[in-house]
């Protein structure tokens, strides 16, 4: 009976595993993205964000990123770009001040990590998947995370700007966290 009870405890062990809460830092952490206009590159970037974090790369079922995004704190070091991404032609801060993006799974094929969730920018909600890079280290972990959002799916920059030869569709996102475990 006893052994009975030994096995069954042990097969019951790893569905209790939980991953590890991190506490993003903000000192070497960026939240950036990556878009083209009028055929040349621009880089950009979030000043101000939330995170919560749950990894564990043994247990990707327990896992979770929930991250909210101020989107008035994007900056991109050209002034009238800047005046523009809040405004009604783009993210509409007035109407949509937070962007939001939470997993829904994580899945491994190799050694490539994805997360599955769902993004809320202007008022859409719609899929998304990031690549992860889990790193621990000494101090806790680093995370980074890539993935492309089609911003016309989310209906930013439509109207007069939906052009995708002066602006184009695919914007792509990407966050270098530096992690401290809670």
């Amino acid at each position: 009976m006893k052994r009975l009870a030994l096995i069954v405890l042990a097969l019951a062990l790893p569905a209790l595993a939980s991953a590890t809460d991190y506490t993003v830092q903000p000192a070497g952490s960026t939240l950036a993205f990556h878009g083209t206009f009028q055929g040349a590159g621009f880089d950009g970037h979030f000043e101000k964000f939330d995170a919560a974090i749950a990894y564990d790369p043994a247990h990707l079922d327990a896992s979770k990123f929930d991250v909210t995004v101020d989107l008035a704190s994007a900056k991109t070091g050209d002034s009238d770009r800047d005046t523009a991404l809040p405004g009604s032609d783009f993210f509409d801060v007035a109407k949509f001040p937070k962007a939001h993006f939470v997993t829904t799974a994580f899945h491994q094929n190799g050694g490539t990590v994805t997360a599955d969730g769902n993004l809320t920018l202007h008022g859409v909600t719609k899929p998304v998947s990031l690549t992860v890079d889990f790193k621990p280290t000494t101090a806790g972990a680093t995370l980074d995370v890539k993935g492309t959002v089609k911003r016309l799916d989310f209906g930013v920059g439509g109207g007069d700007y939906a052009d995708t030869s002066v602006i184009a569709n695919d914007v792509t996102v990407s966050a270098h966290l530096n992690l401290v475990a809670k």
